[in-house]
């Protein structure tokens, strides 16, 4: 991919994000190099979420509404993607937020001549609570013990892979050859695609620039019994794929049958007063 004008698909599931979902169309059409096409999947949702997008459908007709009974953040991507037209994947979350230089940035390495096809690139990201006001800046620095970029097995196994796909832009090539997102995960089903694109031989670049505002907060899906559910799922996953790998040097099945071992403590906002808590989840869905 050396052409300068890549397209971009921006894509955004939506499961009863009314409170959210205009924020996070705003920073999309505030890019300074803006997505050809801007898909937001209202994925069964039972709030007014669509209405607020059919509301920017009137002004913008880059963005597009699609409709599916609800199968949860995995099948809504993979919906989405498959009636896509960009070379390349812009996720984002329905309640997190784009810096306006996001795109202009994490397309950058795309641009450049690769010995090795390139399979995404992400960035650094801020942190901010329900009401969208910051909380932690380059919030991926804290943790030194994750490794940026990916670049050995070992490492994306001991640890959360820490690639949000807000944070991320996917070449859809590398999205395709893999299957795209496991549809039986709702949480950890972004460790899982980044690993699988990782594993098929693509590489990947890290900006360690905040580019993504992500919202995290005691109501969304990382403090959910779905979420643990599906680490449950990922895990056995995982042990079927790596059968061999020590268990010593094993996080997520480690991580299956005993208490999580220290690591990001994690500020869990209620309202705008944020409290210090234990480890928390992972990256995570929310539908």
């Amino acid at each position: 991919m050396l052409d300068d004008q890549l397209t971009i698909t921006a894509i955004i599931p939506l499961y009863n994000g009314a409170r959210f979902i205009e924020d996070s169309l705003n920073s999309v059409l505030a890019q300074t190099r803006p997505p050809q096409e801007i898909l937001v999947v209202d994925d069964g949702s039972t709030d007014d979420g669509a209405a607020v997008v059919e509301r920017f459908i009137e002004k913008h007709p880059q963005v597009q509404l699609l409709r599916k009974a609800n199968g949860g953040q995995s099948a809504a991507r993979n919906f989405a993607v498959k009636r896509s037209t960009g070379q390349l994947i812009a996720l984002l979350d329905q309640d997190d937020m784009w810096y306006p230089h996001h795109l202009e940035r994490l397309v950058e390495p795309f641009l450049k001549k690769r010995p090795i096809p390139l399979g995404w690139v992400y960035c650094n990201l801020d942190e901010v609570d329900i009401t969208g006001q910051m909380v932690t800046r380059d919030a991926l620095r804290a943790l030194s013990y994750v490794k940026h970029p990916k670049r050995d097995l070992l490492g994306c196994l001991q640890t959360d892979m820490f690639v949000l796909p807000s944070a991320s832009l996917i070449s859809r090539e590398a999205f395709e050859a893999v299957g795209g997102f496991d549809e039986s995960l709702s949480g950890f089903e972004d460790d899982d695609l980044f690993l699988r694109i990782f594993r098929a031989g693509y590489d990947n670049v890290y900006i360690d620039e905040a580019l993504t505002k992500w919202r995290i907060f005691t109501g969304s899906a990382s403090f959910s019994a779905r979420m643990a559910r599906s680490r449950m799922i990922y895990v056995r996953k995982l042990l079927e794929m790596f059968p061999d790998q020590p268990d010593r040097e094993f996080y997520y099945s480690r991580d299956a049958i005993a208490p999580r071992p220290p690591r990001f403590r994690r500020r869990r906002i209620c309202g705008s007063s944020p409290t210090i808590t234990g480890p928390a989840c992972g990256p995570r869905s929310r539908c």
